[in-house]
């Protein structure tokens, strides 16, 4: 049986939204100001219309379809949703992050980009990027074969099906300049060939010209401690309500930090030996009896992912790729 959010009864797939465009540079933090601005004035109510209104091109500074575009990768990342009367809000996330006043404002912090990422392919209807990051078990592939096993996810969903070719060849697209840089002309390398912060998280990279893909499957230097229990914790609460977590789980399970991280096992194996220096971390290791597994000393479901997030920002995470 397949598990995994994309398996669930109730999710509903998204292939479109983006416009073509991927993540870029200022976006998550200019919507977020814009509907925390309303929030602020007790007009969330009128969220949705900044997005929709004939003044977003001015407001934002970008033309109608990036308007939509904006929107899509601020939800997407977790920045703004819609609370329970259909109002766009900020999240927990966004206000921690992206207040002038918050941790990270201009994401000059990596751990801001891999938070971000783990919510794309955990948290959104972005089923691209979820089997990608979760199902996906070769490390190298090409646009072609990405979406043929997409299409095929689609055809074995009654509820999914109907899905155009053409939509779904976009959707690959923009995911591939969403997390690898653009090709350059010259052999240096240039910061013109970013074109969004997430390729700067170095976890696809390009073979042979751009035409085929390799994860790379290694203990990434930039994903800091804080962003990786953020993760462990928020994969936790949704997986099981038990107090230990076996090894294999964290690094191999649908929605793992292992997989959303590209981590492999010893990866995983090495944060999780330490896991219990963090102060307040209210997990530890436990190797006894052959099992490998890690263990809440409080219930689970009363332990806030954000509250680890915020070590990251305690000291300076220079900006590193890898």
């Amino acid at each position: 049986m397949q598990r995994g959010i994309l398996f669930d009864k109730d999710f509903r797939p998204q292939f479109s939204g983006h416009e073509t465009f991927p993540l870029r540079y200022g976006w998550l933090k200019k919507t977020f100001d814009a509907v925390s601005e309303l929030e602020l004035n007790g007009q969330k109510h009128k969220a949705k219309d900044i997005f929709l209104s004939e003044d977003s091109i001015a407001r934002f500074g970008v033309g109608k379809n990036m308007v939509s575009s904006m929107r899509h990768w601020a939800e997407a990342c977790n920045v703004i949703s819609d609370d329970k009367n259909e109002d766009i809000i900020t999240s927990d996330l966004g206000k921690l992050l992206l207040p002038d006043e918050g941790l990270d404002p201009w994401l000059e912090n990596m751990s801001s980009l891999w938070a971000f990422h783990w919510n794309i392919a955990t948290n959104s209807q972005k089923a691209s990027y979820i089997w990608l990051f979760n199902h996906f078990n070769n490390s190298a592939f090409d646009r072609a074969t990405l979406m043929r096993l997409v299409m095929e996810l689609c055809n074995e969903r009654a509820d999914w099906k109907n899905m155009a070719e053409a939509t779904i060849k976009r959707d690959i697209e923009c995911l591939v300049r969403t997390y690898v840089n653009k090709p350059s002309k010259q052999e240096v390398f240039t910061e013109d060939q970013i074109e969004s912060p997430l390729a700067e998280l170095g976890i696809i990279q390009p073979i042979n010209k751009n035409d085929t893909f390799q994860i790379r499957r290694t203990n990434h230097a930039s994903l800091g401690e804080g962003v990786f229990l953020y993760a462990l914790v928020d994969f936790w609460k949704k997986y099981t309500e038990a107090q230990t977590l076996s090894l294999e789980a964290v690094s191999y399970e649908p929605c793992s930090p292992g997989r959303v991280f590209c981590l492999d096992e010893d990866a995983v194996a090495e944060r999780l030996y330490s896991i219990d220096k963090v102060p307040g971390s209210f997990i530890s290791w436990s190797e006894t009896a052959g099992l490998r597994q890690v263990i809440a000393n409080k219930p689970i479901k009363n332990i806030d992912p954000l509250k680890f997030l915020k070590i990251d920002y305690k000291k300076v995470s220079p900006r590193r790729v890898g």
